[in-house]
């Protein structure tokens, strides 16, 4: 396999992380975070001229057809800066959902739109209760007349508050955790029936509850086939881990760096605390879990896009297991060497960790995939 970027893709990295260098700094995003959004709208658009928002979608569709490696540069250098803006609910997430699965009416209507920063959109499909099981779905949607009407609560869903339009999924048909019956809807966010509440996770990060009283659709609102939706499901997940990973090695490089800065300026003893061995045995594990982790992020990038269901599934947890232990140990150590003031809002290891700490639990924490690797090795040996 070829790890070397492309002279576009050096150029995408270096330019997105001088812009954020100079224009996202850690004063900036405590502002963000505080002014309760944790968005901002020139920074949005900023991406958009970059041409961020458009990278993995069709060129017919405004898009620079990009793929699941482009999208890792972008969300690597996200993880440095620990950029909380919508990326991953709508370019990566909803934005996936419908170039892969939406019809020619809706990739013209929505994927440009993205792509120029105008629509902001979120995937809203956990519940309560699902533990990470994708096929976990309650929300109901039942037909009638020319469309459908939708009742049911999402949970957890990224950034649900900052959306213009939400993808649903909802079952049409089958039992709760069936993998057949499930659909994919259009909603918009300000529809008659449904009720948005937004919070904060720990992290600065927005999430939000969605409930779907009677909420009315029009058959064009479904997006893909009737009851056929899990594959699609699964596959933007999978989507979703690997851009996750990649968000998570940059945090961590960040975290490394950050350590060592400190170390090298806290002196105790009369000597920078960088000198004792034993931290910098600690700070050595740090950098050894960053580099894995960045070879496992170039591996689930590399299978994101995959039609392999198998081997996709496969390397993307074992890329997510493998970055979880590792994010756990950087975020942990970077705190512990910090001393006290790793732990208060005003130092930028603190809210490298907390992001870190919530990175391992989206789309299943390390327990879930380290029981997903198992499942597939005994496969094997069957």
């Amino acid at each position: 396999m070829n790890f070397d970027l492309t002279g576009e893709q050096r150029m995408l990295q270096d330019s997105l992380r001088r812009f954020l260098a100079n224009e996202y700094t850690f004063d900036k995003r405590r502002e963000y975070i505080n002014s309760g959004k944790s968005t901002d709208d020139g920074i949005w658009s900023a991406f958009a001229e970059m041409g961020l928002l458009a990278y993995t979608f069709p060129e017919e569709n405004d898009g620079l057809g990009g793929n699941a490696i482009d999208t890792m540069l972008v969300m690597e250098s996200f993880g440095r800066a620990l950029v909380t803006e919508p990326y991953l609910a709508t370019v990566v997430l909803a934005g996936g959902l419908i170039r892969d699965n939406g019809s020619d009416a809706q990739k013209a209507a929505i994927l440009p739109a993205i792509a120029s920063g105008e629509k902001r959109m979120a995937f809203a499909h956990y519940e309560q209760g699902a533990r990470y099981n994708l096929s976990y779905v309650n929300t109901s949607a039942k037909s009638e007349g020319n469309g459908y009407v939708l009742n049911g609560s999402k949970a957890a869903v990224i950034h649900g508050y900052q959306a213009h339009q939400l993808i649903a999924s909802a079952r049409t048909s089958g039992n709760t955790r069936d993998e057949n019956g499930l659909s994919l809807f259009l909603v918009d966010a300000g529809a008659d029936g449904v009720t948005i509440r937004d919070f904060p996770a720990h992290d600065g990060f927005r999430t939000a509850e969605v409930t779907l009283n009677n909420v009315k659709v029009g058959v064009d609102a479904l997006v893909g086939a009737a009851d056929q939706a899990f594959a699609a499901i699964e596959k933007v997940i999978d989507q979703g881990t690997a851009a996750l990973c990649a968000e998570a090695v940059g945090a961590m490089d960040a975290m490394v760096e950050a350590t060592v800065e400190y170390t090298q300026t806290r002196k105790q003893f009369g000597v920078p605390i960088a000198r004792f061995q034993v931290l910098q045995h600690r700070m050595a594990d740090m950098f050894i879990q960053a580099q894995q982790g960045r070879s496992m992020a170039i591996v689930a990038a590399a299978y994101a896009d995959s039609d392999d269901r198998e081997a996709r599934r496969e390397a993307i947890s074992q890329a997510k297991l493998l970055i979880g232990q590792g994010a756990r140990l950087v975020g942990q150590a970077g705190v512990q060497l910090h001393g006290g003031m790793g732990v208060t809002d005003e130092m930028w290891a603190s809210h490298l960790f907390k992001r870190l700490t919530l990175v391992n639990l989206l789309f299943g924490d390390s327990d879930y995939h380290l029981a997903k690797v198992s499942e597939a090795l005994l496969a094997k040996l069957a």
